[in-house]
Parts: C-alpha cells; structure tokens; sequence
C-alpha cells in the first residue's frame, strides 16, 4: 500500500484482516491533505469511524448565490426534529491518523517512509521491488531500502507515483486552496453545526467557494479548474471578501492548496497494481467529494484481493483486480455521470447558479440530495416530482438570468450590526494568510 490517507489505510485494513501480509507506506505521519474534511453519515458507521475524530456535526447548509440570496438547507426539516441526520466535519490529520493507525493494531507493517522508485518486472507484471526511504529514525535523513512485493496498491493521491510507472494516463484535475481562519466568539458559535457554500464568478469560474467548521477554526477555501489555476489566488480573495463580513477579524492560520481529480484515470489497473481514491480519480464533480470514495474504493480492492486469493493463498492475477473496476464501475459509474452533468449546467455562469441555489430551496430537491449524499442512495423520482423539477428548473433558470448581478457584495454579518461590523472592518479584516493586490500596494506604500 503506497499512501497512508483513507484509501490506503482502508485497504491495508482489509487485508491485515485476512492474515495477508501488509505494507503500508506513508511520508508523513503527521501531516494533513488539505481538504474541506465534510463526510457522509454513512461513512461514520460503515467506516465504524468514533465520535471523536469528528470536529462539527452540520445540520444547517447554507447555500449562497452571486446576488446574496441565502437558502437554508435544515436537516431536521428534510428529517424531522432529530440529531440523527448529520456531515460530520473532521480535520483529516486527525481523522487520517486514526484509520492508518487502526490498519496497523490489526497487523499491516506501518512504514514511515517515502518511494521513490518501483521496478515493476517484466511487463509490468511483477514482482515488484519497491526502492524507499526510511524515516522511521527522525533524526536521519532516511535510510534507503528495498521491498520486494506481489502486489500494489496504488493509495497516493492525484500525483501519484504508482500511476506513471503504470502509465495509468492522466486526468483533467481542478485546483484548490483553503485557508483555516480563526474567528472571534461571536462568529465560530454561528459556524457551530452550519457549513457554507458561495456560487458565483468571483469565487469560483467552475466550483464553489466554502466556509466548513472545524474544531476550532473554519475551513475558508474555493477551487476552479486547471486551466484556470493562474487565478485561485484571486478567486480565495473573491471568497473572503464575499464572507468577509461573517469573517472579520478572523486570523489564518494555515494555507493550504491541492489538485483535485475530475474523472477517473483510463487505466485503474496493471499487471498486479491497481488505483485507488485520488489516485485513480475518484472525485465527484459539482460537488468535490472524495473522502467517502477514498475509503470506499480502497475497501473495494482490497476485497476483491482477498477473494481472489483465497484469503492470501495465491497471487491474483491482472484479470482478477479488474473485477474491483467492474464492480466500482456498476455501483458508482451513474453518481459520475450525473454529477458531471449537473457542474455542466449550474456552474457555468452566474444566471446558472442563481437557478441552482433556487432550486436548494425546494424540500424535494433538498431531500434527494441530502438522500444521495448522506445515505450514498438513489432514489428514482416518481413521475410528478420529474414533471415538477423540470418546470421548476426552467423557471428558475429564466429568473436566474434577472437575478444575476454585475458586481458581488459582501454576505450581511449573521450576529452583528452593520454599524458594528463597519466599525470591525476598519480596524482589521483579517489577519495575515494571502495578501491581495490591495494589500501589496499598501505595503510597497
């Protein structure tokens, strides 16, 4: 298992489980992908995930369109009043180290070290030495050693290293940054069980902008795709200055930027190597979410590796891990597919989103989303819901297009005054993280 994240630490989980031996890589130990850190209830259970790696238990979304019009997604209004229904909010440095260290209690060889090379045999079939260094001494600049493997699985993100060795083929990926802001009192207890989400050209050509809750801080971040990354640094400043009122006085506290695949890779599996989460690019469109899929996916593989071995007693073979694609494939293809069409058309241009977040304020929208999302379900509209989302996604559309604005304008305090929150501006916005052009100017003043 090259790569430490939920993928990699699910699969050496399973495989730990069924006596085969494991080896689990990972640079390091201590460090967090950036990440929105949102999962789906279902992953809490199905991941037998404990309450403590959780940071926030979000009941409220609140989306926000280009014109500032605010809808409210209530879960106990979609599910009644319960606190059953739930996104879970996690830090992954915390949430990451629980799983790989859970996967190495159970057996798989936890290495804290970096590959950089694999010699993958004849035809790529194998067996595969793997070259790495060893920081296991902290004290070390790394002790270079070789392991000799029969499988791979390929854990370690959207650059990975597994991938070019398979000649796997590249993706088209987005690019994302995320700053954590510290907030006064006022602003984090609003932040408590309600996450953010901001549409519109200035915070994102083809994304969203985010504000998530964590522990004790938010997650302020957008993303676009590669073609625009020269303006991701324009676009976080879009983001804050459109939250900067629900922001202020806020001090970052980290920066942190990462590709983002969008679409599965041509090939997922060669030889005796397969892909898994990020690395076989398995991220949603429109909605960006891959944490559950990470997981999912690297449980998936490790699975079909169990069966196809006997429980580890013979090598499977390239023909027996392409059944984990085929099986992948079946059961998520169609959420790919949909997801994509619907970034196709809502996150165009701005008279798109304003239909979008419109749409979020019908209760059957709010319920199939929320169904799909937090349940990993589709449930199959009865034929009035079709005939009423497609007039009402006409007619919004057609409203989308007045609502539109030239210009963005900040989102109103949620606990402030305007006078207050003027007088907060003025003495500071917030501290520290990207500088924007304003802000260079000055200093060079």
């Amino acid at each position: 298992m090259i790569g430490g994240g939920p993928s990699g630490s699910c699969a050496a989980e399973i495989l730990a489980k069924a006596g085969i031996k494991t080896w689990l890589f990972e640079r390091k130990l201590d460090n967090a992908k950036p990440c929105g850190g949102a999962i789906p209830l279902c992953m809490v259970s199905e991941f037998d995930l404990p309450e403590s790696i959780i940071d926030r238990k979000v009941r409220n979304m609140r989306m926000i369109s280009p014109s500032n019009r605010e809808v409210d997604i209530r879960l106990d209004k979609i599910y009644g009043e319960s606190e059953k229904e739930f996104i879970g909010m996690c830090r992954r440095e915390v949430m990451d180290a629980f799983m790989r260290n859970r996967a190495s209690e159970l057996g798989a060889n936890l290495i804290n070290g970096l590959v950089s090379n694999i010699d993958t045999g004849n035809n790529k079939q194998g067996p595969y030495t793997l070259t790495y260094s060893d920081y296991t001494n902290e004290d070390s600049n790394g002790e270079s050693k070789t392991l000799e493997v029969d499988l791979i699985i390929g854990a370690d993100g959207a650059t990975s290293r597994v991938a070019k060795v398979m000649d796997a083929g590249d993706y088209n990926y987005a690019v994302a940054i995320q700053e954590r802001i510290k907030l006064p009192e006022e602003e984090m207890k609003y932040y408590e069980d309600r996450a953010e989400m901001y549409v519109g050209t200035d915070v994102s050509p083809d994304f969203y902008g985010w504000v998530f809750p964590k522990y004790d801080h938010v997650a302020a971040g957008t993303g676009t795709m590669k073609e625009n990354g020269g303006l991701i640094k324009s676009l976080q400043q879009g983001v804050r200055e459109r939250a900067k009122k629900r922001l202020v006085n806020g001090e970052v506290i980290k920066i942190e930027a990462h590709p983002i695949p969008e679409h599965p890779r041509p090939r997922r599996v060669v030889g005796r190597m397969a892909l898994v989460g990020d690395a076989a690019g398995y991220v949603t469109k429109s909605s960006g979410e891959g944490i559950y899929f990470a997981a999912k996916s690297g449980r998936m593989c490790a699975e079909q590796i169990v069966e196809s071995s006997q429980g580890g007693k013979t090598i499977p073979t390239e023909k027996d891990l392409k059944k984990y694609l085929s099986k992948w494939d079946k059961k998520y293809g169609a959420t790919y597919k949909v997801l994509d069409i619907l970034q196709r058309i809502f996150y165009t241009s701005d008279s798109a989103r304003e239909a979008f977040v419109e749409m979020c304020d019908d209760i059957d929208v709010q319920r199939m989303t929320f169904d799909s999302y937090l349940y990993k379900t589709v449930v199959a509209m009865k034929p009035l819901q079709q005939l009423k989302l497609t007039f009402l996604t006409i007619g919004s559309v057609l409203r989308g297009r007045a609502l539109a604005p030239k210009t963005y304008k900040p989102v109103p305090s949620a606990v402030r005054n305007e006078q207050e929150i003027n007088k907060m501006l003025a003495a500071s916005t917030i501290k520290t993280g990207l500088k924007s052009k304003k802000d260079k100017l000055t200093e060079k003043v």
